[in-house]
């Protein structure tokens, strides 16, 4: 019942208050970062080959998730032996923290206040914060699709799976996804540097997401009919395009939402300089306009509330 408790206290903070900034307590992820750049230094020493490197990426993808889940773990569960308010107060720091919800709803709001005031350079800069790509030559509508696209997949990364870990594990499995999370983004790409070092992490982060991405994408769905959007086309769509992308998960929640608004996102994108030609998601029925942003936003939370709420009621029942 702590734990369950843990998770609506944590759920809310998010929601009201965001990703907290609590001075000289630095974030779990930022911990993770660098604990990621040192260990990738240091195994590098030992894998100069590409099935050395492989090798090398498999244990860091073993050792980072584990000793996260260890070491959380031991604190909860210590803190609690010593008294249940301090187990509780970690289990609650940790739970907020995993959430991203309302800093991915303030950001995606920060490209949409550029573009209303027809400052298209800042609305570039702006999405360049919480996109990969290169944003420096995107048009108006592209900035609006970069930014829808990056609520709904991260929906699913940032707030949803999160969520579906705590509920199974509580924070200390919520961390573990985290840092599985945080592997991915730094190492599991295919250029020269991690095509071999980071495959480990990129599959581990695959596996992690296979089940939450496709139940965010169904309460993305129930969002669009909760928000007045287009729910059968997000079906149909989600249908239709959820495996058109290079990732099994990313287009899951993408399509959803493309079909939601009914609009065409992906498409043909730059990264560091390269274009790569992806494909689309979604019928190009009408053009993406700054206010699909704001619609998003209402998916995002619609969503967001719906599965914490029918994950806590849940737990509640079976874990009690």
């Amino acid at each position: 019942m702590t734990v369950t408790l843990a998770i609506l206290c944590g759920c809310a903070l998010d929601a009201l208050l965001g990703d907290p900034v609590i001075p000289h307590f630095p974030h779990p992820v930022v911990v993770m970062g660098r604990a990621i750049t040192r260990l990738e230094k240091f195994l590098r020493r030992f894998s100069t080959t590409p099935k050395g490197e492989t090798a090398a990426g498999a244990v860091l993808a073993a050792l980072l998730p584990l000793g996260t889940l260890a070491v959380t773990g031991l604190i909860c569960w210590g803190g609690a032996a010593i008294h249940p308010a301090i187990g509780f107060v970690f289990q609650t720091l940790w739970c907020w923290q995993a959430l991203a919800m309302k800093d991915l709803a303030k950001e995606s709001r920060g490209v949409y206040a550029a573009l209303s005031s027809r400052d298209l350079p800042a609305a570039r800069s702006a999405v360049g914060r919480i996109v990969g790509r290169d944003t420096e030559n995107l048009s108006e509508q592209g900035v609006v699709k970069a930014a829808v696209e990056t609520v709904a997949e991260n929906f699913s990364d940032g707030v949803f799976a999160p969520l579906f870990y705590m509920l199974l594990g509580g924070a200390p499995l919520a961390m573990a996804y985290k840092t599985i999370n945080t592997m991915d983004s730094m190492v599991g790409y295919k250029n020269a540097r991690y095509l071999y070092f980071g495959r480990a992490a990129a599959r581990l982060d695959d596996g992690a997401n296979y089940i939450p991405s496709r139940l965010a994408a169904q309460f993305w769905i129930c969002a669009a009919g909760l928000t007045g959007q287009d729910m059968a086309g997000a079906w149909r769509i989600w249908r239709r395009d959820r495996r058109s992308h290079a990732s099994p998960n990313a287009a899951q929640c993408e399509a959803a939402c493309a079909g939601a608004l009914g609009v065409r996102l992906a498409g043909p994108a730059s990264y560091f300089g390269e274009k790569y030609d992806k494909p689309t998601i979604g019928d190009d029925t009408r053009p993406a306009e700054p206010a699909d942003i704001l619609r998003a936003n209402k998916m995002l939370y619609a969503a967001s509330g719906l599965a914490a709420a029918l994950g806590l009621l849940a737990r509640f029942f079976i874990v009690r």
